[in-house]
């Protein structure tokens, strides 16, 4: 392999690592990276898992070190993001792009709104909903974000994040933690379908995690030290640039590539 392919990979995971940990949509760096060394879709998908499993091991060790995780309702919560994740990995379904863009656009121009002009809700939580048990109406609610994130994992960390932050209260820095976590829970099942298939490339999603894994614990180590306003601040510029991608507005695949070529 040449040193060139390594060290993007490395610095490419670097990238993909402290965004994903700090907020997340960072796959489409991963997926392009890997697409443009060649890899096929379905395997550049497959080999992405391995270095996110990785990487949400470290923050979620990270956290851990610095008592910041809910296990009970972590837990309580993860098991039917698990099984959605399951189903979502397993059902064939044919699902419309366009929707799908129109969606996330949407969601996303909505959370970007709330983290501007309501950023309370966002920093500081509910303090009245966190203290309650978890209602069995966000059973369904994490069970389907698993099923897209099955299906799909891009963005799902801004499903995830929202609804822990409206759906059970917590404030931006607690949601970021569980959101790792239940990546970190769900991630291994859809790779074992993946490893399966023969769609994992391992030298090149190896190298690519450790990357991913020193861009997570410098993200985690941050998200420690500065709480909730850094990580508002990185989602609201992770979350701008991916709406402008998804409107059409931008193209960042053909940025990417373009930087790529330079190399």
């Amino acid at each position: 392999m040449e040193t060139s392919v390594v060290i993007i990979l490395i610095c490419s995971g670097l990238l993909v690592g402290f965004i994903n940990t700090m907020a997340g949509g960072a796959t489409i760096i991963s997926l392009s990276v890997l697409s443009w060394l060649g890899l096929p879709l379905t395997v550049a998908n497959g080999t992405n898992r391995l270095a996110v499993f990785f990487q949400t091991l470290t923050s979620v060790s990270s956290f851990q070190n610095s008592h910041l995780i809910d296990w009970n309702k972590s837990l309580r919560v993860g098991i039917p993001t698990v099984i959605g994740s399951v189903a979502g990995s397993f059902i064939a379904v044919k699902l419309n792009e366009d929707i799908i863009r129109y969606a996330f656009v949407i969601i996303m121009i909505i959370m970007l709104a709330f983290i501007l002009f309501k950023p309370s809700m966002w920093m500081k939580g509910n303090a009245a909903l966190m203290d309650l048990p978890v209602k069995k109406w966000n059973y369904p609610v994490f069970f389907a974000i698993g099923v897209y994130g099955g299906f799909l994992h891009v963005g799902v960390g801004y499903y995830l994040l929202a609804a822990i932050v409206l759906g059970m209260g917590f404030d931006l820095m607690k949601a970021n933690v569980m959101k790792n976590l239940l990546v970190m829970l769900y991630v291994p099942f859809s790779l074992i379908l993946f490893i399966i298939n023969d769609q994992v490339m391992w030298k090149y999603g190896l190298i690519h995690a450790i990357g991913n894994v020193v861009g997570a614990f410098v993200a985690s180590r941050l998200a420690i030290r500065n709480g909730a306003g850094i990580i508002r601040w990185v989602l609201l510029v992770v979350i701008a640039v991916l709406t402008a991608d998804m409107a059409g507005l931008i193209n960042l695949k053909s940025a990417i590539g373009q930087l790529l070529q330079t190399q």
